[in-house]
């Protein structure tokens, strides 16, 4: 791998690694104040497996973009396609921003219907790019989906 490549990679899983930080700030307070005194739903996983999905996740994501990314910056539908990850990215840190420091699950219910409708746009950027890179974010949409349920149900329960 070159270097220019080795670079191109390490910023790819850099930003969606950095994005998740930005919301970490943010959730990390009020997990032991304001969503502790909430009502969760009995499917809530426990506290301590949020860390490694996410983070799993966020590099998956940064894969599949280093992916898209190789095939050339030049390229329109590579521009799109970054543009559309770009998009899901700040939607993704957004919901954390809301739902955690603002302690909005109203808000952040709307953040993340518009953000699983970012990732889906983004799926179909990549596969026109990468079949690969479009694969990758699957788990990221089935995950968002199922905290989607989550969202909706601490903002019934509360």
């Amino acid at each position: 791998m070159s270097f220019k490549e080795a670079a191109r990679l390490a910023v790819s899983l850099l930003l969606p690694l950095s994005a998740g930080w930005i919301g970490s700030v943010f959730t990390m307070p009020a997990i032991d104040s304001w969503y502790r005194e909430i009502v969760k739903p009995t499917l809530t996983p426990p506290d301590f497996v949020f860390g490694p999905v996410w983070t799993t996740l966020y590099l998956l994501m940064g894969y599949a973009l280093y992916l898209v990314w190789r095939e050339g910056a030049s390229v329109p539908r590579v521009n799109f396609a970054i543009g559309v990850f770009g998009v899901q990215l700040v939607l993704n840190s957004l919901w954390s921003v809301v739902f955690f420091g603002a302690q909005n699950p109203g808000g952040a219910l709307v953040i993340i219907g518009l953000l699983w409708m970012a990732i889906l746009a983004n799926i179909f950027a990549f596969l026109r790019i990468s079949k690969t890179a479009a694969y990758l974010l699957v788990p990221y949409l089935l995950w968002v989906s199922f905290a989607a349920f989550l969202n909706f149900e601490i903002w019934i329960l509360n």
